[in-house]
C-alpha cells in the first residue's frame, strides 16, 4: 500500500534527536523511554505524516557506510530548493557534499551525514 516508516538506531540519542528535529526540521509525534530496554523510541514526522522511528540502545555496533556497504544506502528527502537547503545546513555546521545533477532526471541533489554517518540526501522536488 505504502511505506509506513523507516527505523534507525542511533549511538547518541540527544545528538540524533537534535539533528533530526532542529537541523532537519522533523516533528516529534511521540517519545517514549522504555526502562526495561534502556531505550528511547522517538516517532518523527514531516508535519504530522509519520516517517521515521529513532531508537537508542546501549552500545549498538557501528554501521558500515563507506565504501558502499550492503543494507540501507541512504535516506532521501524531497525539498523545494536544494541550493537553499545546502546553504542552511552548511551555516548550521553540517558538512555537505557538492550539489550534483541526477543524470536520468536532471534534478539536483546533495548528500550529508547524520550524526552516525548515515548518508542523507536532499533531492529537488
Amino acid at each position: 500500500m505504502r511505506l509506513h516508516h523507516i527505523a534507525l538506531i542511533c549511538s547518541n540519542y540527544a545528538t540524533s534527536k537534535d539533528f533530526y528535529t532542529r537541523i532537519l526540521g522533523l516533528t516529534v509525534l511521540a517519545e517514549h523511554y522504555r526502562a526495561e530496554r534502556q531505550s528511547y523510541k522517538l516517532d518523527l514526522g514531516i508535519g504530522s505524516h509519520y516517517v521515521l522511528e529513532l531508537f537508542s540502545f546501549p552500545d549498538p555496533p557501528p554501521r558500515p557506510s563507506r565504501p558502499e556497504a550492503c543494507g540501507l544506502r541512504h535516506l532521501a528527502f524531497a525539498v523545494d530548493d536544494v541550493a537553499a537547503q545546502r546553504e542552511r545546513l552548511t551555516a548550521l555546521g553540517v558538512a555537505c557534499e557538492n550539489i550534483r545533477t541526477d543524470e536520468y532526471t536532471g534534478k539536483t541533489f546533495f548528500f550529508f551525514p547524520d550524526p552516525d554517518g548515515l548518508p542523507i540526501e536532499f533531492y529537488q522536488e
